[in-house]
């Protein structure tokens, strides 16, 4: 999870900090649904899923490998959440997603969109680079209600194959989150297909680019510029030697 900070803002933040404006940020690959995947397949984690989302008070979730019958599923069991996003194939319910959920009853979204991690990143479907297979970008724009604060929230999944396609995307994501978030603090969660010492990691968080990002876990617990990350977690919650999904949540405690 990677925030984007500034430093005008966090002064202006220091006064409104309190327990009761913390935001629960969530990324999470929820696998896809395969039927030979038998008992571990989607039917089965659907509810383990959103239990540990509803576990957590999470208010922003960014997921990915969601298919549109899991994105009705999540939303079904999610009640107070509403969704933004579309299929990375075509943009609306064909491909995976990289939807991001959030809680209406605390966060307000005012617009948002999709772009494609590609040379033509406004054409949907396309890819490039040595990508594999099409990724995509979801981005939103919220209004927290109890701050009447506003922010971003970018959602991504690199490419699990291409090397320079992560790197180019990794490129691609610094430019697009500076070019629509401008000066306004953005958050942003994903699947890089990477570990922190590898490139697309260490593309987004150079910090001799003027653009790059933070990552929450290393500011967790200190002051950083814009958002003050207060807890970071990898959640490994099993049901009976059942985990809900072939990958571990991440969770952050931001203000």
């Amino acid at each position: 999870m990677i925030i984007k900070t500034f430093s005008f803002f966090f002064t202006c933040f220091l006064a409104t900090i309190s327990i009761g404006q913390d935001l629960q940020v969530m990324t999470f690959n929820i696998r896809l649904n395969i039927a030979v995947d038998s008992l571990n397949a989607w039917p089965y984690r659907k509810d383990k899923v959103a239990s540990q989302i509803l576990f957590h008070d999470v208010h922003l979730l960014g997921v990915q490998e969601a298919l549109h019958d899991q994105i009705v599923d999540l939303k079904a069991g999610l009640s107070k959440f509403k969704y933004v996003g579309g299929g990375r194939d075509d943009g609306k319910e064909k491909g995976e997603y990289s939807a991001i959920f959030y809680d209406t009853t605390r966060l307000q979204s005012l617009q948002s969109q999709t772009f494609w991690l590609s040379l033509t990143p406004e054409v949907p479907g396309s890819k490039s680079w040595d990508a594999a297979i099409t990724r995509i970008v979801t981005w939103a724009k919220f209004k927290d209600r109890k701050t009447g604060k506003i922010f971003f929230a970018f959602n991504t999944h690199f490419d699990h194959i291409g090397k320079e396609a992560r790197r180019e995307s990794a490129k691609l994501l610094l430019q697009k989150v500076a070019s629509i978030a401008g000066n306004t603090p953005a958050i942003v969660t994903g699947d890089f297909n990477a570990i922190p010492a590898d490139e697309p990691i260490q593309v987004v968080t150079d910090k001799t680019n003027p653009l790059h990002l933070t990552d929450a876990k290393d500011v967790s617990v200190l002051k950083g510029k814009g958002w003050k990350v207060k807890k970071h977690a990898t959640i490994s919650q099993t049901w009976d030697g059942r985990f809900a999904s072939d990958h571990f949540a991440v969770l952050a405690t931001i203000n």
